[in-house]
Parts: structure tokens; C-alpha cells; sequence
């Protein structure tokens, strides 16, 4: 049985959670829309993350759209004690599949409501805020009208927490000025290093970093130097990454996702592998962080 504790806990808003959780867009269909080739595998993969010990699940309403939410409350509900349940909202798809900016008032409204109906749900655990200005990348702007807007969901008690994802430093920083925030959610791995300055001020500030795509996302990651690590170290390279990750901050959360059982083991195995210091130096060197 993996010991999901081994790779130790971090607060998420009023709960502490495991830092290997999981993340359910995988189990929607090709490109994150319809539905899944196999839904009773999609049910088997979330059931067995809970078994093994994950209390952090990361969705959307998005993904499918509604999919994963409705496969997460069919398999789930009534939901285990303990279970943090995260979503995103500030998008929409389109009949086409495309990522399109949602954050209207009426849009965020909508969008909670919709997660908590499809989720049966109260009250979401954490609410991460997407920002859109760029579907693909952080991009300045402000975000202080939608952040108002999910201040007040917060207060009404629809939202227990809020999140950002796909931000800036800058917006970060103004987020934190209008609502507590509880956690960033952006992309980040071996080979994508653009947040490293965000995540030491964050770790700092006991808020917790959520790396979206840690394995590369559609694009897996491929490094000689990481398959070479993970052979001396009898792993799989995506273990290695994952484990590189879980090293890298002490607040950083893993969500990786799969609609496999076998690979949602593997990957939770990760929680159990440690790197050697001269391990480390030489993933250190796949990616780094841009010159200030």
C-alpha cells in the first residue's frame, strides 16, 4: 500500500491536505470535451485514488463541459470526510470545444452554481478564479472586477475559498488585496520553470502552489537526462518528475491526472521516492527559471 504521507501535507485554505492529490480533466473525452471512451473506468480511477489515501481532487465544470463533475459525484458522493473538492471557473467551452474567457458577473455566478449542482454540493472547498486575457499563458491585466464578484460568492457562503490560476506575480498580489487566496494554479514542471520567484514568495507566505500540467500535459514531457535519473533510480520518469516537484517547495500540491488505474498508481508512487542531491542538480538543469 503507498503512504501518501511520506511526501508530507500542506494547508489548502482550513484543510491540510496530502501533497499528491489528483486531477480529474483526463477523465472527460479526447481534448477535454464529451465524454470519456470508458465512464466505468473513469469511475474505477476515482474510487481507487480515495481508497489509496488522495483527499484533494482537482476539477472544473469545463471539463466536458460537466463531465468529470457528474463521473466525480457518481462515484463519490456522499462524499468521504476529509475530501477537498477544487474547482476553476472564468471559462466556458464552445460547441466547437474552444476555451473561451467567461468572467461576467452573471458568467462566475453561473459557473458556481453549476459546479455545486453537478457536484451536490453546499458550499465548494476552494474556487480557483481562471484568468483568460491569454487562454494559454499569464498575461497582465487587472483582475479586480471578478475577483469582487467571487469576494461576494464567498461571503453569501457559496464559496468556502478562493484560488487563482493562470495569473501573474502582479496579479497575485492584487488578488491577495481584495480576498484571502489560498492557493496558485499554474503551469509549472522540470521543463517549465517561469513561476520559481512565485512559488519561493508563496511557500514563504504558507500559500499553496498547485502546478497544472507537472507532466507536461499534452505534450509529456521527454528529457535524456530525466530518463537517465530515472534509471539509475529503478523509477519511471514520470515518477521522477513528480517526485523532482514534491522536492522542489514544501508547497507545492501535485494534481497529475490519468483515467488509468494502473497509471494512477504509478504516479502516487512518487510520494515514496526520494532524490539524491545529485539527482536533483541534474534535473535542475532541464529547465530554469528566465534571467530577472
Amino acid at each position: 500500500m503507498i503512504d501518501l504521507t511520506k511526501s508530507g501535507t500542506f494547508t489548502l485554505g482550513d484543510r491540510t491536505v496530502k501533497r499528491l492529490g489528483y486531477g480529474a480533466m483526463q477523465l472527460a473525452g479526447p481534448g477535454v470535451f464529451g465524454p470519456p471512451k470508458d465512464r466505468d473506468g473513469a469511475l474505477a480511477v476515482l474510487r481507487a485514488a480515495v481508497e489509496a489515501g488522495v483527499d484533494h481532487i482537482d476539477t472544473s465544470d469545463f471539463y466536458g463541459p460537466h463531465v468529470t463533475n457528474e463521473i466525480i459525484r457518481e462515484a463519490l458522493h456522499p462524499y468521504p470526510e476529509g475530501l477537498t473538492l477544487v474547482t476553476k471557473i472564468g471559462a466556458r467551452r464552445g460547441t466547437d470545444g474552444s476555451w473561451n474567457p467567461a468572467s461576467s458577473a452573471a458568467e462566475l455566478r453561473s459557473a458556481v452554481e453549476d459546479n455545486l449542482r453537478h457536484l451536490g454540493l453546499d458550499a465548494m472547498d476552494v474556487v480557483n478564479l481562471r484568468i483568460m486575457f491569454d487562454a494559454h499563458a499569464p498575461a497582465e491585466g487587472s483582475i479586480a472586477e471578478p475577483m469582487r464578484v467571487l469576494a461576494e460568492l464567498q461571503r453569501e457562503g457559496l464559496v468556502r475559498h478562493i484560488g487563482l490560476s493562470n495569473v501573474t506575480a502582479a496579479q497575485v498580489a492584487e488578488g491577495r488585496g481584495i480576498a484571502e487566496i489560498v492557493c496558485v494554479q499554474n503551469q509549472y514542471n522540470l521543463a517549465h520553470r517561469r513561476d520559481d520567484g512565485l512559488i519561493d514568495q508563496l511557500a514563504g507566505d504558507g500559500i499553496a502552489y498547485v502546478p497544472f500540467f507537472p507532466l507536461g500535459g499534452f505534450s509529456p514531457l521527454q528529457s535524456e537526462t530525466l530518463s537517465a535519473v530515472a534509471g539509475r533510480l529503478g523509477a519511471s520518469p514520470m515518477q521522477v518528475a513528480l517526485a523532482w516537484l514534491l522536492q522542489r517547495a514544501p508547497n507545492i500540491l501535485l494534481i497529475p491526472g490519468t483515467s488509468s488505474v494502473a497509471h494512477l498508481e504509478e504516479n502516487l508512487a512518487a510520494a515514496e521516492l526520494h532524490l539524491p542531491a545529485d539527482a536533483v542538480a541534474e534535473l535542475d538543469r532541464i529547465g530554469s527559471a528566465p534571467a530577472a
